[in-house]
């Protein structure tokens, strides 16, 4: 049996006190290592650091069989060590075994080179985080190498909390970025990260530790731009709705209208961003094509802003699927509200009253269907390019499968969500009336991007420039190049 089966089993026949009271679960001082005589390792790892990390590395690693041993400043007050685990001295811990974890913070390593005799040719696996991004001119692992030029260090763990360790990794992510100058080190260390249940990468050497230091820190590095973009064009919008749809009547007729601002104008301002970062999505795609053409080449680097901008495609899509979401729900519960059943009974009290019966309209029958219909499949294609973008999902498919449904089912529901505003608006574009103070409605501003995207996309199809622009990103280049005599 491997050892995921015999944890899992393990699991299973663990204490029924411990299964009861989920206080005792929380409690590392109750939790016994899930072994057995079968699975149980000769090799006995050192951790120095008796805090919340190195308790939980420590159950776990005596959970899938190990020997551990902890090294303390006072070994004689770590009570909350799991059972099974011996707790000594630095110096004494260090001599136990080949490898050993550093679970101090980096300002603690002050004691680590009186030990340097004791260390000398083992492996030491530095786990430490930072509290800010480049907190120090180096890593904390090539400190640490610095320290001790005769150790061999290795980068590793550091990805991994304390909680996702004492959850068993089901309920966090597995990867573990691992970095050392010495391949042998580095190897047995993911060799233990992988009897652990998790999936250690290898990023090189130790100049990648800086990288791997600073990946815990980042908070959503590449929702930034998207949600500066979606907060910019969210503003924007409201503050145009709100003039439009308040501060007009209140200067023109002195009514107030602010009621409309709860539901109304978020209901415009959500469908209208929407679709304009969905254009966005799909706008520097074929600003890369035009310029392309252009240079005649694809051995160019693109300018850095449309760099940055083609790689956050994806988080722009997913905010605009979002703001599609709660488009959605206003959209549904809109008859619920007060001033829409206000109106409706209104409506039909003046018919009462003036004793006429408004006609049936063909067109606006034909106008409001088309334009639910249209929306209902736009949302439709909207919810299967974020499904596909999910990376469970996308590792599904090929390349050319996840191609189609990105780009060409992408097009389609850009061109689904802007007919759908085009049917919204009807014949509104062209009477004066809806205009006001020489603006035009907010839907119109939502068609500018989506319909200055279409028509280029529409121009770059044309069969003589679509055939020009694979042949570019084939290898072809206009002009070839000089090659100098003698070389």
């Amino acid at each position: 049996m491997d050892n995921e089966a015999l944890l899992r089993g393990g699991l299973v026949m663990s204490s029924p006190d411990l299964e009861r009271d989920p206080e005792k679960m929380c409690d590392s001082s109750n939790c016994f290592p899930l072994q057995s005589m079968e699975t149980a390792k000769a090799e006995t790892l050192c951790i120095f650091g008796t805090g919340d990390f190195g308790r939980s590395l420590g159950l776990k690693l005596l959970q899938c069989g190990y020997s551990v041993v902890f090294g303390s400043r006072n070994p004689n007050s770590s009570n909350l060590l799991p059972k099974g685990a011996e707790t000594m001295s630095y110096a004494a811990a260090a001599r136990m075994s080949s490898i050993i974890i550093i679970g101090v913070h980096r300002e603690h390593y002050g004691f680590l080179p009186g030990l340097a005799e004791v260390l000398k040719g083992k492996t030491l696996v530095d786990v430490s985080n930072n509290l800010k991004i480049n907190q120090y001119p180096e890593s904390n692992a090539e400190y640490l190498a610095g320290l001790l030029p005769g150790c061999k260090v290795v980068k590793a763990f550091n990805t991994v909390s304390a909680w996702a360790l004492q959850s068993g990794t089901l309920d966090a992510s597995r990867q573990v970025f691992v970095c050392g100058d010495d391949a042998k080190a580095k190897e047995a260390v993911m060799d233990i990260a992988r009897s652990l249940g998790l999936m250690p990468l290898d990023q090189g050497s130790l100049l990648a530790a800086n990288e791997i230091e600073n990946y815990p820190l980042q908070l959503f590095p590449m929702w930034r731009l998207p949600c500066y973009i979606c907060a910019a064009f969210t503003v924007l919008i409201f503050l145009y709705c709100l003039v439009f749809e308040v501060f007009y009547p209140l200067t023109t007729t002195k009514e107030d209208t602010s009621y409309l601002i709860v539901m109304t104008i978020a209901n415009r301002v959500f469908p209208i961003v929407s679709l304009i970062l969905l254009a966005l999505v799909y706008l520097p795609g074929i600003i890369a094509a035009i310029i392309q053409l252009y240079r005649g080449t694809k051995y160019s680097r693109f300018p850095n802003w449309l760099d940055q901008w083609m790689l956050c495609r994806k988080q722009l899509g997913l905010v605009a699927l979002a703001y599609a979401f709660l488009h959605a729900i206003y959209t549904l519960i809109m008859s619920l509200r007060y001033y829409v059943r206000w109106w409706s009974n209104n409506y039909l009290i003046t018919q009462i009253k003036t004793n006429n019966t408004y006609p049936f309209s063909n067109y606006n029958a034909w106008l409001s269907d088309s334009y639910v219909a249209l929306g209902i499949l736009g949302f439709f294609f909207y919810v299967l390019l974020g499904i596909t973008s999910l990376p469970s999902v996308s590792n599904a498919v090929n390349w050319r499968e996840f191609r189609f449904v990105q780009s060409k089912l992408g097009y389609l529901t850009l061109v689904l969500c802007t007919a759908h505003t085009l049917v919204y608006g009807g014949d509104r574009f062209i009477y004066g009336t809806f205009y006001r103070w020489f603006l035009p409605p907010a839907f119109v501003l939502s068609l500018i991007i989506p319909c200055a995207v279409l028509v280029m996309k529409f121009i770059l199809i044309v069969p003589c420039l679509d055939q020009r622009i694979t042949r570019i990103r084939q290898g072809w280049e206009r002009k070839s190049r000089t090659v100098c005599p003698g070389h």
